[in-house]
Protein backbone atom coordinates (compact mmCIF):
# COMPACT_ATOMS: atom_id res chain seq x y z
CA UNK A 1 0.00 0.00 0.00
CA UNK A 2 1.36 3.65 -0.75
CA UNK A 3 1.98 6.51 1.93
CA UNK A 4 -1.16 7.81 0.75
CA UNK A 5 -3.43 4.70 0.97
CA UNK A 6 -1.88 3.97 4.91
CA UNK A 7 -3.23 7.93 5.55
CA UNK A 8 -6.61 7.31 4.14
CA UNK A 9 -7.20 3.92 6.39
CA UNK A 10 -5.92 5.48 9.45
CA UNK A 11 -8.26 8.80 8.64
CA UNK A 12 -11.46 6.56 8.17
CA UNK A 13 -10.30 4.22 11.58
CA UNK A 14 -9.34 7.73 13.63
CA UNK A 15 -13.00 9.38 12.18
CA UNK A 16 -15.05 6.09 13.25
CA UNK A 17 -13.49 5.12 16.53
CA UNK A 18 -15.85 7.14 18.34
CA UNK A 19 -18.49 4.46 16.54
CA UNK A 20 -17.26 1.31 17.32
CA UNK A 21 -15.01 1.78 21.04
CA UNK A 22 -16.45 2.00 24.05
CA UNK A 23 -16.37 5.78 26.05
CA UNK A 24 -13.23 4.58 27.99
CA UNK A 25 -11.02 3.66 25.04
CA UNK A 26 -12.66 7.29 23.74
CA UNK A 27 -11.58 8.99 26.40
CA UNK A 28 -7.99 7.29 26.34
CA UNK A 29 -7.84 8.09 22.78
CA UNK A 30 -8.44 11.53 23.49
CA UNK A 31 -5.70 11.75 26.15
CA UNK A 32 -3.03 10.77 23.96
CA UNK A 33 -3.78 13.58 21.72
CA UNK A 34 -2.97 16.03 23.90
CA UNK A 35 0.34 14.01 25.04
CA UNK A 36 1.11 13.32 21.14
CA UNK A 37 1.14 17.67 21.03
CA UNK A 38 3.00 17.84 24.02
CA UNK A 39 5.40 14.82 23.00
CA UNK A 40 5.57 16.85 19.09
CA UNK A 41 6.21 19.98 20.88
CA UNK A 42 9.20 18.84 22.91
CA UNK A 43 10.28 16.63 20.06
CA UNK A 44 10.96 20.35 18.35
CA UNK A 45 13.56 20.55 21.15
CA UNK A 46 15.32 17.33 21.53
CA UNK A 47 14.78 15.93 18.14
CA UNK A 48 15.21 18.75 15.64
CA UNK A 49 17.17 20.72 17.96
CA UNK A 50 19.79 18.41 19.92
CA UNK A 51 18.38 20.56 23.60
CA UNK A 52 17.22 18.20 25.80
CA UNK A 53 15.02 19.20 28.45
CA UNK A 54 12.74 18.94 31.62
CA UNK A 55 11.06 21.40 32.33
CA UNK A 56 8.43 21.12 29.22
CA UNK A 57 5.66 20.69 31.30
CA UNK A 58 5.94 24.32 32.92
CA UNK A 59 4.02 25.13 29.79
CA UNK A 60 1.21 22.54 29.82
CA UNK A 61 0.90 23.50 33.16
CA UNK A 62 1.01 27.14 32.86
CA UNK A 63 -1.11 27.50 30.55
CA UNK A 64 -3.86 24.90 32.51
CA UNK A 65 -3.41 27.02 35.40
CA UNK A 66 -3.91 30.02 33.70
CA UNK A 67 -6.99 29.04 31.84
CA UNK A 68 -8.13 27.88 35.27
CA UNK A 69 -7.54 31.09 37.35
CA UNK A 70 -9.19 33.47 35.11
CA UNK A 71 -12.49 31.08 34.31
CA UNK A 72 -12.95 31.12 38.26
CA UNK A 73 -11.51 34.50 39.71
CA UNK A 74 -12.29 36.35 36.87
CA UNK A 75 -15.29 34.67 35.34
CA UNK A 76 -13.63 35.11 31.60
CA UNK A 77 -15.42 32.77 29.51
CA UNK A 78 -13.26 30.39 27.23
CA UNK A 79 -12.75 32.46 23.72
CA UNK A 80 -11.56 35.48 25.65
CA UNK A 81 -9.17 33.09 28.53
CA UNK A 82 -7.87 30.70 25.23
CA UNK A 83 -5.60 33.50 23.37
CA UNK A 84 -4.39 35.26 26.31
CA UNK A 85 -3.54 32.10 28.02
CA UNK A 86 -1.76 30.83 24.97
CA UNK A 87 -0.23 34.66 24.27
CA UNK A 88 1.16 34.59 27.79
CA UNK A 89 2.53 31.20 27.88
CA UNK A 90 4.67 31.93 24.58
CA UNK A 91 5.56 35.02 26.61
CA UNK A 92 6.84 33.11 29.58
CA UNK A 93 8.34 30.88 27.00
CA UNK A 94 10.08 33.83 25.89
CA UNK A 95 11.64 34.56 28.96
CA UNK A 96 12.75 31.17 29.80
CA UNK A 97 14.77 30.33 26.53
CA UNK A 98 16.66 33.65 26.97
CA UNK A 99 17.80 31.95 30.42
CA UNK A 100 18.27 28.42 29.81
CA UNK A 101 20.00 28.97 26.51
CA UNK A 102 22.41 30.93 28.21
CA UNK A 103 23.82 27.06 28.29
CA UNK A 104 23.84 24.15 26.06
CA UNK A 105 24.10 20.58 26.93
CA UNK A 106 23.56 19.05 30.93
CA UNK A 107 23.88 22.69 31.96
CA UNK A 108 20.69 24.01 29.33
CA UNK A 109 18.56 20.59 30.66
CA UNK A 110 19.71 21.74 34.55
CA UNK A 111 18.23 25.40 33.78
CA UNK A 112 15.21 24.06 32.32
CA UNK A 113 14.43 21.56 34.89
CA UNK A 114 15.14 24.55 38.01
CA UNK A 115 12.56 26.86 35.84
CA UNK A 116 9.94 24.48 36.12
CA UNK A 117 10.53 23.54 39.40
CA UNK A 118 9.96 26.73 40.86
CA UNK A 119 6.51 27.04 39.20
CA UNK A 120 5.89 23.66 40.30
CA UNK A 121 6.80 24.79 43.88
CA UNK A 122 4.92 28.69 43.54
CA UNK A 123 1.90 25.76 42.62
CA UNK A 124 2.36 23.75 45.37
CA UNK A 125 3.03 27.14 48.25
CA UNK A 126 1.02 30.06 46.27
CA UNK A 127 -2.38 28.54 48.63
CA UNK A 128 -4.58 31.45 48.23
CA UNK A 129 -4.53 31.35 44.57
CA UNK A 130 -3.99 27.64 43.39
CA UNK A 131 -5.29 26.21 46.69
CA UNK A 132 -2.19 23.86 46.74
CA UNK A 133 -2.34 20.54 46.81
CA UNK A 134 -5.96 20.26 46.59
CA UNK A 135 -5.69 21.79 42.62
CA UNK A 136 -8.62 24.06 41.41
CA UNK A 137 -11.95 22.37 40.93
CA UNK A 138 -14.94 23.42 39.27
CA UNK A 139 -13.84 24.14 35.78
CA UNK A 140 -15.92 23.18 32.45
CA UNK A 141 -14.80 22.65 28.78
CA UNK A 142 -16.13 25.46 25.93
CA UNK A 143 -19.17 24.79 23.93
CA UNK A 144 -17.69 25.82 20.32
CA UNK A 145 -20.31 26.72 17.62
CA UNK A 146 -23.07 25.75 20.47
CA UNK A 147 -21.39 22.20 20.77
CA UNK A 148 -20.88 20.60 23.92
CA UNK A 149 -17.61 19.41 24.53
CA UNK A 150 -18.82 17.22 27.90
CA UNK A 151 -19.82 14.20 25.65
CA UNK A 152 -16.91 11.95 25.40
CA UNK A 153 -17.17 11.89 21.71
CA UNK A 154 -17.23 15.09 21.01
CA UNK A 155 -14.23 16.15 23.06
CA UNK A 156 -12.51 13.15 20.47
CA UNK A 157 -13.35 14.94 17.51
CA UNK A 158 -12.67 18.63 18.77
CA UNK A 159 -9.12 17.08 20.19
CA UNK A 160 -8.02 15.03 17.07
CA UNK A 161 -9.19 17.96 14.85
CA UNK A 162 -6.64 20.40 16.61
CA UNK A 163 -3.88 17.63 17.06
CA UNK A 164 -4.11 17.08 13.47
CA UNK A 165 -3.35 20.53 12.79
CA UNK A 166 -0.84 21.13 15.19
CA UNK A 167 1.04 17.87 13.69
CA UNK A 168 0.46 19.16 10.27
CA UNK A 169 2.04 22.49 11.08
CA UNK A 170 4.95 21.10 13.22
CA UNK A 171 5.98 19.12 10.10
CA UNK A 172 5.45 22.27 7.98
CA UNK A 173 7.86 23.59 10.24
CA UNK A 174 10.37 21.36 11.01
CA UNK A 175 10.05 20.53 6.88
CA UNK A 176 10.94 24.57 6.27
CA UNK A 177 14.32 26.51 5.39
CA UNK A 178 14.31 27.61 8.82
CA UNK A 179 14.05 23.79 9.76
CA UNK A 180 16.59 22.52 7.74
CA UNK A 181 18.88 25.37 9.32
CA UNK A 182 17.80 23.96 12.86
CA UNK A 183 19.26 20.50 12.15
CA UNK A 184 22.24 21.88 11.11
CA UNK A 185 22.71 23.61 14.93
CA UNK A 186 21.85 20.60 16.10
CA UNK A 187 25.00 18.90 14.13
CA UNK A 188 27.08 21.31 13.68
CA UNK A 189 26.77 24.73 15.12
CA UNK A 190 30.11 26.02 14.78
CA UNK A 191 29.94 25.49 11.26
CA UNK A 192 26.54 27.32 11.17
CA UNK A 193 27.99 30.04 13.07
CA UNK A 194 31.06 30.13 10.58
CA UNK A 195 27.94 30.28 7.65
CA UNK A 196 26.62 33.40 9.42
CA UNK A 197 23.53 31.84 10.87
CA UNK A 198 22.51 33.30 14.38
CA UNK A 199 22.77 29.34 16.53
CA UNK A 200 21.39 30.93 19.32
CA UNK A 201 18.53 33.40 17.82
CA UNK A 202 17.52 30.20 15.91
CA UNK A 203 17.37 27.85 18.80
CA UNK A 204 15.38 30.89 21.05
CA UNK A 205 12.66 30.76 18.07
CA UNK A 206 12.43 27.24 18.24
CA UNK A 207 11.98 27.17 22.11
CA UNK A 208 9.37 29.61 21.72
CA UNK A 209 7.50 28.12 19.38
CA UNK A 210 7.65 24.53 21.22
CA UNK A 211 6.12 26.70 24.39
CA UNK A 212 3.37 27.53 22.31
CA UNK A 213 2.37 23.95 21.41
CA UNK A 214 3.13 23.09 24.95
CA UNK A 215 0.67 25.97 25.84
CA UNK A 216 -1.68 24.45 23.66
CA UNK A 217 -1.64 20.50 24.77
CA UNK A 218 -2.03 22.72 28.18
CA UNK A 219 -5.42 24.12 27.63
CA UNK A 220 -6.40 20.82 25.78
CA UNK A 221 -5.67 19.15 29.43
CA UNK A 222 -7.28 21.57 31.44
CA UNK A 223 -10.41 21.17 29.60
CA UNK A 224 -10.71 16.94 29.15
CA UNK A 225 -9.51 16.96 33.52
CA UNK A 226 -11.69 19.70 34.56
CA UNK A 227 -9.41 19.93 37.06
CA UNK A 228 -5.61 20.99 37.78
CA UNK A 229 -3.01 19.98 39.98
CA UNK A 230 0.52 21.25 40.35
CA UNK A 231 1.52 17.33 39.56
CA UNK A 232 1.00 18.79 36.03
CA UNK A 233 4.15 20.89 36.63
CA UNK A 234 6.37 18.30 37.91
CA UNK A 235 9.66 16.45 37.15
CA UNK A 236 7.39 13.38 36.36
CA UNK A 237 5.03 15.26 33.89
CA UNK A 238 8.40 16.72 31.75
CA UNK A 239 10.19 13.41 31.67
CA UNK A 240 6.85 11.54 30.70
CA UNK A 241 7.05 13.37 27.73
CA UNK A 242 10.46 13.50 27.44
CA UNK A 243 10.29 9.07 27.57
CA UNK A 244 7.43 9.55 24.76
CA UNK A 245 9.95 10.87 22.01
CA UNK A 246 12.70 8.74 23.23
CA UNK A 247 11.16 5.90 23.08
CA UNK A 248 9.20 6.63 19.81
CA UNK A 249 11.99 7.97 17.71
CA UNK A 250 13.23 11.58 18.11
CA UNK A 251 13.37 13.98 15.28
CA UNK A 252 11.12 11.93 13.12
CA UNK A 253 6.92 13.27 12.95
CA UNK A 254 5.42 10.05 14.06
CA UNK A 255 7.75 9.10 16.84
CA UNK A 256 6.60 11.16 19.61
CA UNK A 257 2.69 10.24 18.37
CA UNK A 258 3.36 6.49 18.64
CA UNK A 259 5.93 6.80 22.07
CA UNK A 260 3.26 9.22 23.76
CA UNK A 261 0.60 6.74 23.18
CA UNK A 262 2.55 3.93 24.33
CA UNK A 263 3.73 5.86 27.68
CA UNK A 264 -0.37 7.07 27.91
CA UNK A 265 -1.45 3.06 27.42
CA UNK A 266 0.54 1.90 30.23
CA UNK A 267 -0.52 4.80 32.61
CA UNK A 268 -3.99 4.74 32.08
CA UNK A 269 -5.17 1.22 30.93
CA UNK A 270 -2.15 -0.97 32.15
CA UNK A 271 -1.68 0.63 35.73
CA UNK A 272 -5.41 -1.23 36.32
CA UNK A 273 -4.36 -4.75 36.01
CA UNK A 274 -0.52 -3.88 37.28
CA UNK A 275 0.25 -1.77 40.60
CA UNK A 276 4.10 -0.91 39.93
CA UNK A 277 3.39 -0.09 36.58
CA UNK A 278 6.36 2.64 36.43
CA UNK A 279 8.48 -0.45 36.47
CA UNK A 280 7.04 -1.85 33.50
CA UNK A 281 7.62 1.50 31.57
CA UNK A 282 11.02 1.24 32.85
CA UNK A 283 11.35 -2.04 31.70
CA UNK A 284 9.54 -1.46 27.99
CA UNK A 285 11.97 2.02 27.66
CA UNK A 286 14.98 -0.82 28.44
CA UNK A 287 13.83 -3.14 25.46
CA UNK A 288 13.55 -0.20 23.54
CA UNK A 289 17.00 1.38 24.04
CA UNK A 290 18.47 -2.46 23.71
CA UNK A 291 16.74 -3.64 20.69
CA UNK A 292 15.81 -0.02 18.65
CA UNK A 293 17.91 2.20 20.12
CA UNK A 294 16.69 5.17 17.64
CA UNK A 295 13.06 4.15 18.69
CA UNK A 296 10.39 2.71 17.78
CA UNK A 297 9.46 4.23 14.26
CA UNK A 298 12.94 4.13 13.24
CA UNK A 299 13.39 0.74 14.16
CA UNK A 300 10.15 -0.94 12.50
CA UNK A 301 10.85 1.11 9.05
CA UNK A 302 14.34 -0.56 9.49
CA UNK A 303 12.61 -3.94 9.90
CA UNK A 304 10.06 -3.35 7.13
CA UNK A 305 12.89 -2.79 5.00
CA UNK A 306 14.78 -5.32 5.57
CA UNK A 307 11.73 -8.28 5.28
CA UNK A 308 11.14 -5.95 2.16
CA UNK A 309 14.44 -6.79 0.86
CA UNK A 310 14.22 -10.28 1.75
Amino acid sequence: MSRVAWLALLAVLLAGFPWIAGEFYVNLTSQIFIAAIFAASLNLLVGYGGLPSLGHAAFLGMAAYLSALLYLKLGLGHWITAPIVLAATTLMACVFGWIALRATGLSFLMLTLALSQVLWGTAYRWVAVTEGDNGLRGLTRPAPFGISLDDPAAFYYFTLAITVLAIWIMARFVGSSFGAALRGTRDQPRRMSALGHNVWLIRWITFVYAGFWGAVSGLLFVYYNKYIHPASLSLTSSAEGLLGVIAGGSGTLAGPIVGAALVMILKNYVSAYIERWNMLLGFVFVMIVIFMPDGLVPGIRRLWARWKAK
